[in-house]
């Protein structure tokens, strides 16, 4: 396997417009050197940032699982630190002016998923491929509308995907997905409700899925359902109040629903919020947690240990907030006015409840970045954990200079973060940090193209960390500007160690 040198992300390049001069230029990607991944590994062997030392011990192992729990994988430190590319997917296809959405990331072992649109497409580890090379390629009924970054240990996912192909019809489709071979499992239809009488596309409250031990479920405005993984068997449904809507769901290890409430006889009064955990066999209500009046928007973090982000202003995460096990306030961790971040995804198209990138959870903390400082080039900030009990700071891992460092998820005991290089000489890396010792880990190091920038960013792509890989995929794809040119566009890709073994 070779890949080539590396495609525009969003800007456009020029390309031949005839056909035999395209797949000319495809032959030469496909037999030149990666070159995506070669400036920076002549010193990302040696290369180290102040600050850092080597975390020599084990962490801990992989939970025990059932087949039909939501995956939780322990990542192991690679014999090679020098990066290349595992994985590529990209077209020069898109017409002048078009522009898709691209919805959802995951990975196997053996494959790179992604949604394009209303498809779903696998692209196996250890090719370049273009679209119409996948492996595997599923259309659905519509527009994929809603999606969850959990995956089960058999592979499996859970999207909401639009009654046809007009985006603006009803959300109103669950598909369950085999991400190994792109089989559809099962799929179901589930109601739809609205602030009108006959809701529309436009006046539908916003339905969000996630998964939990042998159950996906779905928040659809009027009421939450419960579907049986294996056969898509609707096991319960719970129906909201009058004056409550269900908007958004946690999953993982357990399951919260968010709740939003406001007064049936005043529709402009303030609304507020209820947090809760219900039980996936049955729908029953284990606690509820109401947070203060007045704030403005709730995020579900992490169901166990659970943990809320919350907004009192107009934009942006103002607070975390922590749980015990019976939905009993524990303590709150204020962001300082903006010193620290947490940024959550945009729930304008996809209802993400779940879906902070800049946040982890594990080892009792919760771990947030702070506010860069300096300028666009020369930068840093850190990585803090707080204690879920206390609120007071634990460690801090700090970026060194004109780097930063961003948490990606747990993997045991440890905290996968991405190092990001902003004056392109540093490298980027993947780094293991110790939330016991202080001590960093690096994974492997490598090196994007300035095209390939926007792909470290949470506003234009999504990262996921599987199987020894990092993996990156655009959240948009968007065809060239000019008429006249031809834009070779990176759709998703992955970087793994020189000493991966191949699936």
């Amino acid at each position: 396997m070779s890949f080539g040198p590396p495609p525009s992300l969003y800007t456009q390049s020029s390309v031949a417009a005839d056909q035999r001069r395209r797949k000319r230029r495809r032959t030469v990607l496909l037999c030149a050197v990666a070159a995506v991944v070669a400036p920076a590994l002549a010193v990302g062997a040696w290369l180290w940032w102040p600050g850092t030392a080597s975390d020599d011990a084990k962490p801990t192992a992989a939970p025990a699982q059932h087949r039909l729990d939501v995956r939780e994988t322990v990542e192991r430190r690679p014999a090679s630190t020098q990066g290349v590319m595992a994985v590529r997917l990209s077209t020069d296809d898109l017409p002048p002016g078009e522009a898709h959405e691209m919805p959802g990331l995951w990975a196997t072992d053996k494959i790179l998923a992604k949604g394009i649109n209303r498809t779903l497409v696998g692209v196996a580890i250890g090719t370049d491929a273009g679209l119409g090379e996948e492996a595997w390629k599923l259309r659905l009924g519509g527009p994929i509308c809603g999606k969850t970054r959990h995956v089960t240990v058999e592979n499996r996912t859970a999207v909401l995907f639009r009654d046809s192909a007009d985006k603006e019809s009803l959300c109103n489709h669950v598909a369950f997905v085999d991400l190994d071979d792109g089989k559809l499992v099962w799929q179901a239809e589930f109601p739809v409700s609205g602030y009108v009488d006959k809701p529309d596309a436009g006046s539908q409250w916003d339905p969000g899925v996630t998964l939990t031990h042998a159950t996906v479920t779905v928040t659809w405005g009027d009421g939450t359902d419960a579907y049986d993984m294996d056969r898509g068997k609707l096991r319960w449904r719970v129906t909201s109040r009058e004056d409550c809507i269900s908007q958004g769901a946690g999953g993982g290890r357990a399951l919260a629903v968010r709740f939003r409430c406001y007064d049936a006889d005043d529709p402009q009064s303030r609304s507020t919020f209820e947090i809760r955990a219900l039980d996936p066999r049955t729908g029953r209500s284990r606690w509820t947690y109401t947070p203060a009046v007045g704030v403005k928007d709730v995020r579900i973090i992490s169901t166990t240990p659970t943990v809320l982000a919350t907004s009192a202003g107009d934009v942006g995460i103002t607070e975390i907030i922590s749980l015990d096990a019976r939905g009993k306030y524990r303590t709150t961790i204020p962001l300082q006015g903006g010193a620290y971040v947490a940024e959550c995804t945009d729930e304008i198209t996809y209802l993400a409840t779940e879906e902070c990138p800049s946040l982890a959870v594990g080892a009792g903390q919760v771990f947030l970045t702070s506010k860069e400082q300096g300028d666009l080039i020369h930068n840093a900030n850190w990585i803090i954990g707080f204690d879920l009990k206390t609120g007071h700071s634990v460690k801090k891992f700090e970026s060194g200079p004109n780097t930063l460092l961003r948490p990606l998820r747990m993997s045991g005991d440890r905290l996968l973060a991405l190092r990001e290089s902003s004056d392109r000489i540093s490298p980027m890396a993947l780094v293991s940090l110790n939330p016991r010792t202080g001590a960093e880990t690096p994974y492997f190091y490598f090196s994007l193209p300035q095209e390939g920038e926007l792909f470290s960013t949470t506003e234009f792509a999504d990262t996921v960390v599987q199987n020894g890989r990092l993996f990156f995929g655009a959240k948009e794809a968007q065809g060239p500007a000019d008429a006249d040119s031809k834009a070779w566009v990176w759709l998703a890709f992955g970087i793994e160690s020189a000493a991966a073994k191949k699936p």
